[in-house]
């Protein structure tokens, strides 16, 4: 990771000013500070930074993964308009199954030549990835409608800056039949509680607090929802992942939260049908 600055005039001292937003360049760090040369090469490299949100702190290997993942694309394909980073690989530690890529093309995405990309950097960087093919429109509509894409692009690193800003949502535009699916994947963990580690409970458990958020009309974020997580059930990511759950008590409060999501989206589709009926 390089960091780039510019020599400043101070009374006392001369000095360079870095960001506090960096990676990888911790308080009492050891650096070397030497000249570059002037020219096209210094502002290839500024304009080949990338762009982190809610990210505070990212292990200097996984910026050269990301960097090399980007890398990968380019030498295969011009036909984007950004590349963005999410999930579980954005956490500390190593502590992760695979990498989450959204890949937003500028129109129709060619998902033959994209899924042969998804493989070459899979051979390349020799790990796992989830790639996510949306052109613009798509993202956007999905940011309107559904709390996981919020959720995704809530931390995420990306290449280009992101333009996204969506301040309110439009009730008649969400789609509760989607989030009725979204939402019956979590009732898993309620019929098989006993078969599922501590990964795939978080997972679950995750995915429903989201949505529980999201018809709240509450803001999603990776923050927001663990601390929902912790404040409905008394436990915190780490104990769910080690599996630490009293089951009893912890199926009790689940089953409301979740009841309670599901007849909210139900009344919702009900009133969305009636609507439609009435129109007819």
């Amino acid at each position: 990771m390089e960091i780039m600055g510019k020599i400043s005039k101070g009374s006392k001292m001369d000095q360079v000013y870095i960001s506090k937003n960096r990676r990888g360049f911790e308080i009492g760090s050891y650096v070397i500070i030497k000249p570059l040369e002037e020219g096209e090469q210094i502002l290839k490299k500024i304009e080949e930074k990338l762009y982190f949100y809610n990210v505070n702190y990212i292990e200097p290997l996984k910026v050269e993964i990301i960097n090399r993942i980007i890398e990968i694309i380019d030498k295969n394909t011009e036909d984007y308009q950004n590349i963005i980073i999410t999930g579980s690989f954005l956490n500390k530690g190593f502590n992760f199954n695979d990498i989450d890529i959204i890949f937003v093309s500028k129109e129709k995405a060619d998902l033959k030549n994209t899924k042969i990309i998804g493989e070459i950097i899979e051979e390349k960087i020799k790990i796992k990835i989830h790639m996510i093919i949306l052109n613009n429109k798509s993202l956007i509509n999905g940011l309107l409608t559904d709390p996981l894409y919020e959720l995704m692009l809530s931390r995420c690193v990306s290449k280009k800056r992101l333009i996204y800003k969506i301040k309110y949502k439009l009730k008649n535009k969400i789609n509760y039949k989607i989030l009725d699916l979204h939402l019956l994947k979590s009732k898993i963990l309620i019929d098989n509680f006993d078969m599922l580690n501590g990964n795939e409970k978080y997972y679950l458990i995750r995915n429903m607090i989201t949505i529980f958020l999201y018809l709240e009309g509450k803001k999603i974020s990776n923050d927001k929802v663990d601390f929902e997580i912790k404040k409905q059930f008394s436990l915190d990511t780490k104990e769910i992942k080690q599996n630490m759950i009293q089951k009893n008590d912890f199926l009790k409060k689940y089953k409301f939260i979740y009841n309670k999501a599901s007849n909210k989206i139900m009344a919702e589709i009900k009133k969305q049908t009636n609507k439609k009926t009435n129109k007819n």
